[in-house]
C-alpha cells in the first residue's frame, strides 16, 4: 500500500525523522507498565517505538486512508487496538476501566491540539503522564510560568493538576509537508492534587475571565462575576494581571470571589 497523503483539512504533517520519533517515545519511559493511547498516529512512526519499547498501545486515527494503511502495514499493531475514531469525540473512560491509569501521546495536529489537551484534562484521575508533539508555541504556553507573556488558560488549568515540561524544540524540516512553525515536545506528569480547595468549576470559571480579560488588572475583570457592590474588598491580588497568578493564587481568588458571592447572596 502507498503511503498516505496528508490532508490539509486534519491538519497532518507527517513526522519523517525517526531519531526524534523515538525522542518523543522515550519520554513514557518511566511509565512502561501503562497501557497508552496514541492520537493521530497517521502511518505509525511512532507507532512503531512505543511497542518496541514494551507499550500496551492503542492508536486514535480519524482518518480512514490511515487507519487502512495501518491495518495493512504494521502487523505489531492488533487490528483491536486501532480505532478509527474522533479523538475528541471519545469516552476515555470507556476504552479503560475507571481504576485503569494509562498514558497519552501523539504528534498533535496542530488545528486541535489545545481541545485534545482541555479533552485529556477530563480524565486526570486516570491520565498519569501524556507528552507529545505540538506547535512550539502552544507546547510554550502550555508550560509557561507565572509573570510570562505566554502564560494562558490552559497554562493554569493543566499546570493545577499537572507537572509541565518543555522538553525540546523540533525543526519544521523534519515533517512531510514541512509546517510553517516549528514544533515543540513536551511532558504533563500528574501531581499529587486530589482536590484543589475551591469550588473547582468556579476555579475554571475565573481562570477563563480574568484571562479573557488579560490586559484588565483582576479587580475590574472578576466585576463580571460578583454581585453589584460599590467597592471590593482589599486583596493585594486585585491589583495584578492573570498572568503574573500561580496556581495557588487562582485557588485563592476564587475562594474570594466564592465568599463575596456568598455575603451579598
Amino acid at each position: 500500500m502507498q503511503n498516505v497523503k496528508p490532508k490539509k483539512a486534519l491538519g497532518q504533517h507527517f513526522l519523517v525523522d525517526l531519531d526524534v520519533a523515538r525522542r518523543i517515545a522515550a519520554t513514557l519511559d518511566q511509565w512502561q507498565g501503562l497501557p497508552v493511547l496514541e492520537v493521530g498516529p497517521g502511518m505509525g512512526v511512532l507507532t512503531q517505538f512505543l511497542i518496541a519499547d514494551g507499550h500496551d498501545v492503542t492508536v486514535a486515527e480519524i482518518d480512514s486512508e490511515s487507519v487502512a494503511y495501518l491495518k495493512s502495514n504494521m502487523p505489531q499493531l492488533p487490528h483491536d487496538k486501532i480505532l478509527e475514531c474522533d479523538f475528541l469525540c471519545t469516552d476515555l473512560a470507556a476504552l479503560y476501566p475507571k481504576e485503569q491509569h494509562f498514558c497519552v501521546i501523539g504528534n498533535y495536529p496542530y488545528n486541535i491540539s489545545s481541545q485534545i489537551f482541555f479533552h485529556v484534562l477530563e480524565y486526570k484521575d486516570q491520565v498519569s503522564c501524556c507528552s507529545g508533539m505540538l506547535q512550539r508555541e502552544v507546547a510554550e504556553r502550555l508550560a509557561a510560568e507565572p509573570g510570562t507573556k505566554a502564560r494562558g488558560i490552559l497554562s493554569v488549568l493543566l499546570q493545577a493538576w499537572y507537572d509541565v515540561e518543555y522538553l525540546f524544540t523540533v525543526s519544521e524540516h523534519v515533517f512531510n509537508p514541512p509546517p510553517k512553525v516549528k514544533s515543540g515536545v513536551i511532558r504533563m506528569v500528574r501531581n499529587d492534587v486530589m482536590d484543589l480547595g475551591c469550588d473547582e468549576k468556579l476555579f475554571k470559571t475565573v481562570v477563563k475571565t480574568t484571562f479573557g480579560q488579560r490586559r484588565k488588572t483582576i479587580r475590574n475583570s472578576v466585576r463580571s462575576l460578583l454581585p453589584p457592590i460599590s467597592a471590593l474588598p482589599d486583596n493585594p491580588l486585585l491589583s495584578m494581571r492573570p498572568e503574573q497568578l500561580t496556581v495557588a493564587q487562582f485557588i485563592e481568588l476564587t475562594n474570594f470571589v466564592s465568599s463575596i458571592r456568598a455575603s451579598h447572596s
